[in-house]
């Protein structure tokens, strides 16, 4: 029998939390590998285990892997959750990569000045509003379904609802205007599985602060 997947990052979100939110979803136990030095990456380089030089890495099924979207596909496609065929694969493509796009605004605040940071916090905000969340209400009024594609759980819903949780830790009523989104985040929230990454002791990282932003960049 094949052990937990392991995962090697530092001991924050970055690009490693939508791996251990997609791992958490399918029920999938895994173990973690903080790295807390610059030694522990640079043995991880010398030992040949990073492709590109980089992390997140995660050792899963003999493999090495590398480069966060091949992983979370991997993952996907593994637990059943990438759609039946190729035109739902599409879709769900789509919709991770528009969630993908909106995380990242949010993942670059910490770093940012705070001028900056203000500038890009209403940003983030316009473009939740007129850009990202409008697509996801669409999809789901006019399909009328539980889920994004295919009336089934995929990464896609996972994916969605990391990301309103993110926009919410920036603006906690961002879904006063969305009505299927507000539903939708209560069905998927309440997936056993999901329900139970998002107690707390579970290992969803908290947003970044000041003191991961300054560890992180030793």
């Amino acid at each position: 029998m094949a052990g937990k997947p392991k995962l090697h990052y530092t001991c924050g979100r970055g690009k490693m939390e939508s791996i251990r939110w997609l791992l958490a979803a399918a029920g999938v136990e895994f173990e973690e590998q903080f790295i807390e030095k610059n030694e522990h990456l640079e043995k991880l380089r010398k030992d040949g285990d990073l492709l590109f030089q980089q992390v997140p890495m995660v050792e899963i099924d003999g493999m090495k892997m590398v480069q966060t979207r091949a992983i979370l596909s991997y993952i996907a496609g593994k637990y059943n959750l990438y759609g039946k065929d190729l035109k739902e694969r599409a879709w769900i493509d789509m919709y991770v990569e528009g969630t993908t796009d909106l995380m990242g605004m949010i993942m670059q605040l910490p770093l940012q000045s705070a001028e900056m940071r203000e500038k890009n916090l209403a940003l983030i905000i316009e473009r939740s509003k007129t850009r990202y969340f409008p697509v996801y209400e669409k999809a789901l009024k006019d399909h009328g379904h539980d889920y994004l594609v295919g009336n089934k759980f995929s990464w896609a819903d996972i994916h969605l609802l990391e990301a309103i949780l993110m926009v919410e830790e920036c603006k906690p009523d961002i879904l006063s205007a969305f009505p299927q989104l507000q539903a939708f985040k209560g069905r998927i929230s309440n997936i056993p599985t999901i329900r139970k990454f998002l107690q707390p002791g579970s290992q969803r990282k908290p947003p970044a602060d000041d003191k991961y932003i300054a560890n992180d960049s030793d």
